[in-house]
């Protein structure tokens, strides 16, 4: 059932702020997975691409570490790692009725593991690289019906670097520009009206934009059918804002859009 698009702002922030107090209080702020969690069967399971940054790619406006508990790992893919992705979750927990694992899963394309998680998150995808098996594995996958959501790369630079990986994937398939009508902003909350959603830069410089990334992108790339299999975030950085939704210095707008569009992804990811 669609929730009605004048109160949705209002539960999510309620949600959030009983959400998040319990994840100040109880989450395991370890690496990876819970292991005590890691086999427990789930109707969703929230995963994270792992991948090799090319040599030579250059990292986001303020660096590719990941969140805190991710900056042990290092690489561009762990960005805002592992809070942002439990955020999600628990908000996917207050605001729906899917039955989600709550701790996130890493999957990588070294082997066929990714094939057991169908739904997919990724960064600082304008530094990301792939060998010639990796971009079978991912073709293939989302082929299959897997569905990738990328995040977090900023202005015309990032925008080639992206591509020059994508295209490793899908050499002739178009990118194109979302309608306000398509369903991927339908089928949970309606988004026709929808916002830039900065990092936390936005708190010292006011700035929605990073780079010269003005204007906010909302991409795709379908397979034949019509189903989108990569659902392309471009001039924002909507982990960023799921990670400080519990700051009160980063405005709630934000994150609650943000939050939004991660559970319409989602949905979309489940029912295509």
């Amino acid at each position: 059932m669609k929730l009605l698009q004048a109160s949705s702002a209002a539960l999510v922030a309620m949600a959030l702020c009983s959400a998040l107090y319990a994840y100040q209080r109880t989450a395991d702020f370890g690496f990876g997975d819970d292991d005590s969690q890691s086999n427990t069967p789930a109707e969703f399971y929230w995963s994270r691409l792992s991948y090799t940054a090319g040599t030579g790619s250059s990292f986001g406006s303020y660096g590719g570490w990941g969140g805190y508990g991710g900056y042990g790992y290092g690489g561009t893919w762990s960005r805002d790692y592992p809070k942002a992705d439990r955020q999600v979750l628990l908000a996917m927990k207050r605001l729906t009725r899917i039955q989600g694992r709550s701790t996130e899963q890493v999957v990588n394309l070294d082997s066929d593991d990714i094939f057991n998680y169908p739904w997919v998150y990724a960064v600082q995808v304008q530094t990301w690289s792939f060998t010639d098996e990796e971009a079978k594995r991912l073709r293939e996958y989302l082929l299959k019906g897997g569905f990738l959501m990328v995040d977090d790369f900023h202005g015309s630079a990032d925008w080639e670097e992206f591509m020059n990986g994508m295209r490793e994937v899908f050499p002739d398939r178009p990118v194109e520009d979302l309608d306000n009508k398509d369903e991927i902003f339908h089928v949970l909350y309606d988004l026709d009206e929808r916002m830039q959603v900065p990092g936390e830069q936005y708190i010292r410089t006011h700035r929605t934009y990073e780079k010269d990334g003005y204007v906010p992108k909302w991409r795709a790339i379908r397979d034949d059918k019509g189903r989108i299999m990569v659902a392309i975030c471009h001039n924002m950085h909507l982990g960023d804002a799921w990670e400080w939704a519990d700051d009160p210095e980063y405005p709630e707008p934000f994150a609650s859009m943000a939050f939004r569009v991660a559970l319409n992804y989602i949905v979309y990811g489940m029912t295509h």
